[in-house]
């Protein structure tokens, strides 16, 4: 019988990606999301769609403890299609709160439905400010005011929590800048991007990994090392690896 997986942040840029991949592995997959009207898209996929609100806590322990997934793979995120900057400032706030919030929520239905593994995305650009390339034991920049200060809180929260809890084998993917279909922009932009796509592939190899922990997902790149992953994971930043 075919591992059940459950995807939260199923209809975001990296969700789609990856439950293709999932699916062609014959993983039996649940894709969730909080919106009825993308359910025809999560299932075009071959997925099973479950429409949950992560700040549901009582109705996605539910779904999960219904479910009873191997694994839970977490790319939820709260923020506006291409990163339109009149709206970002409230987005820095929902983000953080998702980050912190949901993934507590998401933690504590995976450890009640009896999940083994958790692989949880989180972002290559909150380190503090100090020699490059960061490797993933430098540390991340916790002193930061304003939104950027915001938003690493929110890293930090949900990384504690995705390592923390003893139960699950948790797997943290620092990704940086996206690019690729539905990213808002099909070129590399920032100083560590990877393209969807291998974002997405990244996160299949975790959850296949006996090695869980921090990795920086990236193109390679000055600023932000990617060789924990291609060393431990077998990851390339290639597109079509």
């Amino acid at each position: 019988m075919p591992r059940k997986v459950f995807v939260a942040g199923a209809s975001g840029v990296i969700g789609k990606a990856l439950l293709k991949l999932l699916v062609a592995a014959d993983y039996s997959v649940y894709g969730a999301t909080r919106h009825p009207d993308k359910v025809e898209g999560i299932e075009a996929t071959g997925a099973k769609a479950i429409v949950v609100d992560v700040y549901d806590a009582e109705r996605l322990q539910e779904a999960l403890v219904s479910i009873q997934p191997w694994a839970v793979i977490h790319q939820l995120t709260d923020l506006p299609r291409g990163l339109s900057p009149e709206l970002m400032a409230k987005a820095v706030e929902n983000n953080a709160r998702i980050r912190t919030e949901g993934t507590r929520n998401l933690v504590a239905a995976a450890k009640a439905a009896g999940a083994s593994r958790l692989v949880a995305q989180s972002i290559a650009w909150a380190y503090q400010p100090g020699d490059t390339p960061y490797l993933e034991t430098h540390p991340l920049d916790i002193e930061a005011q304003g939104s950027r200060g915001i938003s690493v809180g929110g890293v930090v929260a949900l990384e504690q929590q995705v390592l923390g809890e003893p139960t699950l084998r948790g797997t943290v993917l620092r990704y940086g800048q996206l690019y690729g279909p539905d990213t808002g922009t099909d070129e590399p932009t920032g100083v560590s991007p990877v393209h969807v796509q291998a974002a997405a592939r990244a996160a299949l190899l975790a959850l296949e990994s006996e090695q869980g922990g921090i990795f920086n997902i990236t193109n390679d790149n000055p600023t932000v090392s990617n060789e924990k992953a291609k060393r431990l994971l077998g990851w390339s930043p290639a597109v079509d690896a």
